[in-house]
């Protein structure tokens, strides 16, 4: 039985981390898409890609702080 447990745990941290990163992702493409298109934009570009990554990296951490508030022993 400890195995299941393990096995969902760790299943569980795998989307967790996983969901971030593949937004990070996609925002660095869209970013370096928009900068090529318009390079004159790079500093609003820029912030609202800060923005897009802090918020991506605090849903990360929320979630493995839930993971382990919920499976701590």
């Amino acid at each position: 039985m400890q195995w299941a447990e393990t096995l969902l745990i760790v299943s569980i941290m795998l989307i967790a981390v996983l969901g971030p990163s593949i937004v990070i992702s996609v925002l660095g493409y869209a970013v370096i898409k928009a900068l090529s298109r318009n390079p004159s934009a790079a500093s609003k570009i820029f912030m609202g890609m800060v923005i897009m990554l802090i918020f991506v990296e605090a849903i990360s951490i929320i979630a493995i702080l839930v993971i382990f508030q919920l499976f701590g022993k």
